[in-house]
Order: structure tokens, then sequence, then C-alpha cells
């Protein structure tokens, strides 16, 4: 998608240009000098790219103080999405995340919190000592998932606890199902909490009535997007959207230049411009690709007798981002984990596997003869599993995980005493790290919460079926550490 005939401006992609082609010789970091000292094999395979690896320097503006390239462009980014302040993110979403949380809330402060909310939300809280206030999402037994919170849910919980100061919700989730954030952000607004948004996953959002409404345009008062992960970012690249007045602006640039490097790479930066730059331009065009690419996934996935495709109609009266393919392959006797390790075997890698779905992302980029090629191995992996059907399952594997209670706040947590203990032994203790199985890394337990039988049964069979563990010290899980008495 070329921007040359657009009039569509990149002016920190411009800037480096500009700074490349006067071939201006480096007398400053990075140490390998515009490529010159990259080893050889990684030097060819970056190509151009080495010699725009440049530093801070004021030619360049500066991400923590920004006046000139870097200011237009996150103004520019602010337009598009409709928000009053856009800040960019170096550290991906954990880091619009964590400055979101501290932004909105001092600490001491409460947020009421979705339980299903990504691992990151946990650093965020701890930083700020933030207190948080959980709620149970609604659980599909028919594909064995998390969904949303209802409003209702919000409303008493808001009606019962008048010092919840903001609400977080994870809007649309790894599965693409979005809450109802129109409802929510009057309910917070009539409470005088503020809503915030993990939009991760909604980056694309927005641009297209084929797809669905952004969470500003619901109300959200912030949110924060993985500009790489659905759209044409680098890995790591994410942005922090801020609106209205119930945020204080020039608190969320203090406490995004306290989160964010003083190196921050320019490539990463470059390449939100650029992203930024081509959903301007091409945001509803590049939102209708990718519905239509999805849907042939989708049809291709039907037409196999007894896979459920994860559709709106599934998702108890809530919208689904439908660029997310879920697969269920229960009535097939297969755990997602077996499926996406078949898939894998031809060349054909998902997003995320579980105990009984498949999850595949679909973009505006998947519009090449590859993903054709894609869709033809898919197909036929799926018409080899077909041939050895086995027994379908009667109940879910792994089913929805346990409800916890919490004992110690994460804060005081972090900075007790622990010790390791066996996974059995630490029924009825306090755990002192987070368990999350990844992906979705959504955690099983919080640092602070009572370990209980449930659980530990649960994450023997989240073990089971394959799933890696993210967070805690003993990658393996044969042991977890607990606070110590």
């Amino acid at each position: 998608m070329s921007l040359d005939k657009q009039g569509v401006a990149m002016p920190l992609v411009e800037a480096m240009l500009k700074y490349k082609n006067e071939d201006v010789y480096p007398m400053h970091t990075p140490g390998h000098k515009g490529g010159r000292g990259i080893e050889a094999l990684l030097h060819q395979e970056m190509g151009a790219s080495v010699r725009m690896d440049v530093s801070l320097m004021s030619e360049l503006d500066d991400i923590h103080e920004p006046e000139s390239y870097i200011k237009e462009a996150q103004e520019l980014a602010a337009r598009t999405y409709g928000s009053d302040a856009c800040f960019w993110c170096v550290n991906g979403t954990s880091q619009a995340i964590h400055a979101m949380l501290m932004t909105a809330l001092n600490p001491g402060e409460k947020l009421l919190l979705p339980r299903n909310a990504h691992r990151s939300v946990a650093g965020g809280l701890i930083l700020g000592g933030i207190e948080a206030v959980y709620l149970q999402p609604e659980y599909s037994e028919g594909f064995g998932l998390m969904l949303q919170v209802a409003p209702a849910a919000i409303e008493a919980a808001l009606a019962a606890d008048s010092s919840i100061k903001a609400v977080l919700l994870t809007s649309p989730n790894y599965y693409g199902v979005a809450a109802d954030v129109q409802a929510i952000a009057e309910i917070c607004h009539t409470h005088g909490a503020v809503l915030l948004v993990d939009e991760a996953h909604g980056p694309h959002l927005g641009f297209s009535e084929a797809l669905l409404p952004s969470a500003l345009q619901g109300g959200a008062d912030a949110c924060a997007q993985s500009t790489h992960k659905i759209l044409g970012a680098m890995t790591q690249c994410s942005m922090l959207q801020v609106q209205g007045a119930r945020l204080d602006l020039q608190r969320a640039a203090d406490v995004m230049s306290v989160l964010t490097t003083t190196s921050p790479n320019y490539l990463l930066m470059a390449s939100l411009d650029a992203a930024r730059a081509q959903v301007q331009a091409y945001g509803r065009q590049m939102a209708e690709q990718a519905v239509a690419a999805a849907e042939k996934l989708r049809a291709l996935c039907r037409a196999h007798a007894g896979l459920k495709v994860l559709e709106e109609a599934d998702c108890g009266g809530l919208r689904l981002d439908s660029t997310k393919v879920t697969v269920n392959f229960a009535n097939w006797g297969y755990t997602g984990v077996e499926v996406g390790e078949a898939l894998r075997r031809a060349r054909v890698a998902v997003e995320l596997v579980d105990a009984q779905n498949v999850l595949f992302l679909v973009t505006y980029a998947d519009v090449t003869s590859d993903y054709d090629e894609a869709l033809a191995r898919i197909d036929a992996v799926l018409s080899e599993l077909e041939r050895h059907k086995r027994e379908p399952q009667k109940a879910a594997t792994v089913g929805a995980v346990p409800v916890t209670s919490s004992a110690m706040k994460l804060r005081d947590v972090f900075y007790a005493s622990k010790q390791a203990v066996s996974l059995d032994a630490a029924v009825g203790c306090v755990c002192g790290e987070q368990v999350s199985f990844y992906p979705p890394g959504i955690p099983v337990l919080l640092p602070g919460e009572v370990i209980t039988r449930e659980i530990v049964e649960y994450c023997k069979a989240m073990k089971a079926l394959g799933l890696p563990v993210s967070g805690p010290a003993d990658s393996e899980l044969k042991s977890i550490r607990v606070v110590s008495e």
C-alpha cells in the first residue's frame, strides 16, 4: 500500500530518510555506526534499514519532549483515531497499560478489573500501588472460553463501592469478543469513574462499518492499542490514546516519560508513523480486505462437518471481530494444542491454542497468493484430522478458571519474602508470583491470591495439554513461590 500519491505525511519517516541521505558520518551512538559494525549475516538480512538505526538527536526530535517530527506524528495519530492525545510506546502495550493505569489512579485507589485481564495489568497495579476489585467475566461452555463482563455487573460493582475510581476492560479480547463499551462507559461516567480499555487487539477498529466501532468511539477515556499486532508497525510498537476531560494529559505525558527508555529505537517509532499513515489513508480498505480474507478461512472450516467456528451468535449478544477466526475441535476429539502442532508441521503457525480451540489471526496483509497456499495447507490438515476423528469430548478438557480470593495486595506481595514449595504443598498458601498459560496470558493466579486445590488441579490439567507456563520462576510449574510465613 504505497502512500506516494495519497498526500499523507509521515513526519518522522521523512526526517530519518533525509538524515540517512545526507550521508552524515556518525560520531555518536549506536556503536555499529550506521551498520558498518553489524555482524555480516545480520547486516545482509536487515539490508539498508541498519542505516536508519539512529541515535537520539535534536534533528530527529525527542519522544520525551517532542517538539517537531515526533510531536507532529503523534498529533496525526491522535487525529486519525479521534483522541485528544496519542503517546507512542516502544515497549509494547504493556507500557501503554501501565501508563494508562498510573495516569488514571493514585496509589491506594481502586480499579474495577475483570479477571480475564492480561498479565501485564498486574505490573501496572504494582507500579502504581493500585488496589484491584475483581469481577468474573461470563463464560462460554460451548467453546470453553471467557467472554466479557456484563454492563449490569459493572453497574452493581460501582453501586456497591463508590470508592472505585476506574474500570478496565479488555475489549476485544484475544478471541475477538468485544464488551458493550458504550453501555459500560455511560455507567462508569454516571458513577464518576473513568473507563480504560486494553484494546491491544483492536487498533484496526473504527475505520469501517465492516468491523466494530473502536473503544474511543464507544466513549472510553483511554485505550492501549497494539499497533504491531494487527496493523503494520514492528513488534513491540503500540499507542496510548487519551480523550476527554476526565484524565490529565500532562500527567499522561509525565508517566509515559517515566516508563519510556531514554534510548528509544527510531526504526520502531518510524514504523508507528508509517502504520498510522497506512490506516489513515486506507483504513476502510484494510478492514474490508481483512474481513474478506477471514471469511475465506471461515468458509473453509465450516465445510468440514462437526467443526464449530465462533460466530457472533455464540457470544451471548456481544459483538465479534470477525477477523479473529476461532475453531473448536471438541466434536472431533482433538485438543487445540494437538491441532496447532499438526498445522505447524504443515508450515502454518497459529495465534493461539487452548484446550478446545485454535485461533487464527487474519489481517489486511492476508491478500497474497501465499495466503491462498496457506489456506490449502490448512484444508489438507483438517481433511486428514477429519479422516481420523476420535470420540467427541463430552465435557471440556479444562473448564473455566476456578474463582480465587485475594489475601494480600499485589504491591505488598512484590516486596514480601517468598519461598518455593511444590505445587501440591502450596494449597492454602498465599501465591507469591503470577501464573499464566501463554497465550492468552490471562493469569490463573495472581500474587496475593490463596492457592486452592481446584487451582492446583487446573494448573496440572493445563500443563498436561502442553501449554507453556508464563510468570513463575519454575517454568515447569513443579514448584511455585509463596509468601513466607
